[in-house]
């Protein structure tokens, strides 16, 4: 089983065994959109509670697979497990957005920083960076993915727009307070 299959089933397997092996299902025959719409709804529906982990990843998968918007209600509203977490969702702080103006790269010029995950051990956040519309809104998609410094001052790292999954892991796993801890 290749990675992405594993944390798909992963997911999949919160949900009791009968609704996990519809979301799995439909990874085998390629309908993730509609996995992650069942998982979602599984998950609300039955109100399992969900660690912070397990939240943003869902929410990286759904950002993925294009069902960020659509899902991130749902996903919200399911109950937390109160664990502590090394991350937290902070999808739908939309309020929070920006138009970059300080932090000096060129790539990121003009784009509007959305927070999205942060690191509840560093304070460093993943934020998505968007395109302003001619409709007064932020474009559907990412341009790019951006982890900031701890003090939110500057952009650490900017990754492409395909890069999700890639940005989540490095937040998670190469926090600087995690490696002091060691």
């Amino acid at each position: 089983m290749d990675e992405n299959t594993a944390l798909w089933h992963r997911i999949a397997d919160l949900l009791p065994a009968d609704a996990a092996e519809g979301v799995k299902d439909c990874w085998t025959i390629g309908e993730q959109e509609s996995g992650l719409g069942l998982l979602v709804e599984g998950l609300l529906a039955r109100q399992l509670p969900l660690s912070g982990t397990d939240r943003a990843q869902i929410s990286v998968l759904t950002e993925e697979w294009g069902e960020r918007e659509k899902l991130a209600p749902g996903l919200l509203r399911c109950p937390g497990d109160g664990a502590p977490a090394p991350v937290r969702l902070l999808d739908g702080e939309r309020d929070e957005a920006e138009v970059l103006t300080g932090w000096g790269e060129p790539e990121l010029t003009g784009l509007v920083l959305v927070p999205w995950i942060g690191c509840t051990r560093c304070g460093r956040t993943l934020l998505r960076a968007h395109r302003w519309e001619d409709w007064d809104d932020f474009s559907y998609l990412a341009e790019h993915y951006v982890i900031s410094t701890p003090d939110g001052g500057r952009a650490e790292r900017i990754l492409p727009q395909d890069a999700a999954q890639e940005a989540y892991a490095e937040l998670l796993d190469r926090c600087p307070a995690q490696d002091t801890a060691r």
